[in-house]
């Protein structure tokens, strides 16, 4: 799938999705695209516009948004996923009862007390049972079509922009994180954001941080694909005074480079 062919109707939304996905790349300096995630159900009649993304087998979901992450245009079925957790999550498959009574996450040493696993996973936000067929990613500059969700994994500053925007949006209303810290790429910032139609956000999990190259300095959020213009419009006036001033830390440089007896300089005590 070549992100230069901007023929017909398909290519003109590529080229308004892709426009959006560079603006939103270049404002935030961004380390790699946002990913394009489509939910694909029963009947969908995107599937044709995805049927050329490559069939992957045996990934968890994490690792097919980083393989969408790194370029390429990848879907997975139900019987692939590897995570189970993200497995019933998305309505795949019931939850094993190793997870659901939380002794699972015992073993891992994620939490003392198997009843605390238990309710982590029994709050859990999922898709109704059986209402996807496949799952499908790829860069957000190369979506063929609107995407259900998008998903940005980079620096906690940079996507705290995206937040602000999206408060923007809302006339200012604070915005939440609802998270387990488990789970933070299927639903923190996937399932949530589309069941719930807006901007999620997370610190990561232990499972992306475990099966991908997200590294200790990189978290994620998603939020809704047809948001995605109405958000860049937001961070594009962001990007006229309150980044560039913010990045460039002038209070802290004039605090740095004042004159202090020695020992009292930030950094130095």
């Amino acid at each position: 799938m070549s992100g230069s062919d901007t023929h017909g109707a398909d290519g003109e939304h590529r080229g308004t999705v892709g426009a959006s996905a560079r603006m939103m790349r270049d404002i935030l300096g961004l380390g790699a695209d946002a990913i394009a995630v489509f939910l694909i159900g029963v009947d969908d009649d995107r599937a044709i516009a995805l049927e050329r993304f490559e069939p992957v087998k045996a990934n968890r979901y994490c690792q097919l948004l980083m393989r969408a992450r790194h370029g390429e245009a990848v879907r997975i079925e139900p019987s692939e996923l590897a995570c189970p957790a993200a497995a019933a999550a998305f309505g795949f498959r019931s939850l094993p009862d190793g997870l659901a009574s939380g002794k699972g996450l015992v073993g891992f040493g994620i939490v003392e007390a198997p009843d605390t696993g238990h309710t982590m996973f029994d709050q859990m936000p999922r898709l109704p049972s059986g209402s996807l067929t496949a799952i499908a990613a790829c860069p957000l500059t190369l979506a063929p079509v609107t995407p259900d969700v998008v998903i940005v994994e980079d620096r906690p500053e940079a996507l705290m922009w995206l937040v602000l925007a999206d408060l923007n949006l809302h006339g200012g209303a604070r915005r939440r994180s609802d998270t387990a810290v488990l789970q933070a790429t299927c639903v923190d910032a996937t399932v949530i954001p589309h069941i719930e139609q807006r901007l999620n956000f997370s610190l990561g999990c232990y499972g992306c941080r475990e099966a991908t190259d997200l590294t200790p300095s990189e978290t994620v959020l998603g939020f809704p694909g047809a948001q995605l213009g109405d958000l860049v419009a937001a961070l594009d006036h962001l990007a006229v005074t309150a980044i560039p001033r913010s990045r460039a830390k002038r209070p802290f440089h004039t605090l740095a480079n004042a004159p202090v007896a020695q020992g009292e300089r930030p950094g130095t005590g």
